[in-house]
């Protein structure tokens, strides 16, 4: 499924128009990724958690040479799911 297939199955089960869907569908996207850009933890309750983790800097090597490279450490969305998704989903 791709967002636009998303925005018409919102816009069918809550009576909307697809704008109106549309619109929804990218604010509460927004909130979720502004929340997520101070540090904050989204918990859409019966659907999962979105939360930022961090990657510790590692080595790695360049594949194009073979050379060592000090990978940094970083910042990285993650998602868990909630027991209600996945007792949805088997």
């Amino acid at each position: 499924m791709n967002k636009a297939e998303l925005i018409d199955a919102i816009a069918k089960s809550s009576d909307i128009s697809k704008a109106s869907a549309g619109n929804a569908l990218d604010g509460a996207l927004e909130a979720i990724k502004a929340a997520l850009k101070e540090g904050q933890t989204v918990t859409l309750v019966g659907f999962g958690t979105f939360k930022v983790g961090t990657r510790a800097a590692r080595s790695g090597r360049n594949p194009r040479t073979g050379d060592a490279i000090t990978i940094e450490a970083t910042k990285v969305p993650k998602f868990i799911a909630g027991k209600a998704l996945k007792d949805a989903v088997n």
